[in-house]
């Protein structure tokens, strides 16, 4: 039910019931208004896109509490580092902002901004996909009638020229890493994640079928490491090179079955911002490498595997993608 009526002081009331009975009503100057604002209702109703204006008054702070709460799906690990980017560049700008008020311009600027600060196109693109999840489940929710983020121009993506070791590179940095020579060279060959080979146990060392099972992960959340599956969740098996099978085994002897293979100087899992500071850093520094992070090895490991004939098949299911 819907009407418009003139009040006594001039103005004209619109009105309407929604589906669970509830009026709602506004004032305008002139009947037109009224009468425009009114059909713009009926038709959002019909089409089924009507949203209640209340709902929208929750801000932004508030519902996107309930949202990370509401993301299970997610590893302990990527839910830290969500939270961390929601704390820092999304509830200074938003928190206090009802979810109805966002208007895509807004959203617009904002990214401008955040590019303009210095941060790499990507991680703009994920901050931004991350507001996009927020405003989609309140639009699903019926919070709001749509996503103000859908649309919103985003900076393209610079490709990174990804680093490749040579064989001879690969054995003056394991050279130079002294004690830890085994896990660079294993990061190199076998293409794991730092986080799996972290956490490696006894039992995932196959020497006679020269083979590693990817069954765990070990990641650093707020100072706490958290085990869990591989990234995308799939477990693997990883070829050994025959060059390393005797090092690994000599690296489980005395070892009970769920014991770590690699473990930090004082026991316990490998930290890796503390291997990188100690070992990594250092040894890359003596092998005159230049600029070089842990995960190029992993990438060393598919072009050394691609060069010695492996199929990209193959490689993909080595690296788990």
């Amino acid at each position: 039910m819907a009407n418009i009526a003139k009040r006594d002081d001039g103005h004209w009331r619109a009105r309407y019931r929604d589906a669970r009975g509830k009026e709602h009503a506004r004032h305008f100057a002139r009947k037109v208004d009224a009468q425009a604002w009114l059909n713009s209702v009926t038709v959002s109703i019909q089409s089924g896109a009507y949203v209640d204006p209340k709902m929208g008054r929750e801000t932004v702070a508030e519902y996107i509490r309930t949202w990370l709460e509401r993301q299970v799906q997610l590893k302990p690990s990527t839910k830290a580092r969500y939270t961390g980017i929601v704390r820092v560049h999304i509830i200074p700008r938003f928190g206090a902002v009802p979810l109805a008020k966002i208007e895509r311009s807004h959203l617009s600027s904002w990214v401008a901004e955040l590019s303009a600060s210095g941060l790499a196109s990507a991680t703009v693109r994920h901050i931004h996909k991350i507001m996009h999840s927020v405003l989609q489940s309140a639009t699903m929710d019926g919070r709001i009638a749509r996503n103000p983020a859908s649309g919103v121009k985003l900076p393209r993506e610079r490709g990174r020229d990804k680093r490749f070791l040579s064989h001879e590179q690969v054995a003056a940095l394991a050279d130079a890493a002294d004690e830890d020579r085994l896990i660079i060279l294993v990061l190199a060959y076998c293409g794991l994640r730092f986080g799996e080979l972290a956490a490696l146990r006894v039992r995932n060392v196959d020497p006679l079928r020269r083979r590693l099972s990817i069954e765990e992960s070990a990641t650093e959340v707020d100072g706490v490491m958290i085990f869990g599956t591989p990234k995308s969740h799939q477990q693997r098996r990883v070829p050994i090179p025959r060059s390393l099978v005797e090092n690994l085994a000599r690296a489980c002897e005395g070892k009970q079955s769920d014991d770590l293979v690699f473990t930090a100087p004082r026991g316990g899992v490998i930290f890796l911002r503390n291997w990188r500071r100690r070992v990594f850093d250092p040894a890359v520094g003596a092998a005159e490498l230049g600029a070089l992070s842990p995960h190029e090895l992993r990438h060393t490991a598919a072009s050394l595997a691609v060069a010695a004939g492996a199929n990209v098949k193959a490689v993909q299911r080595m690296l788990g993608h």
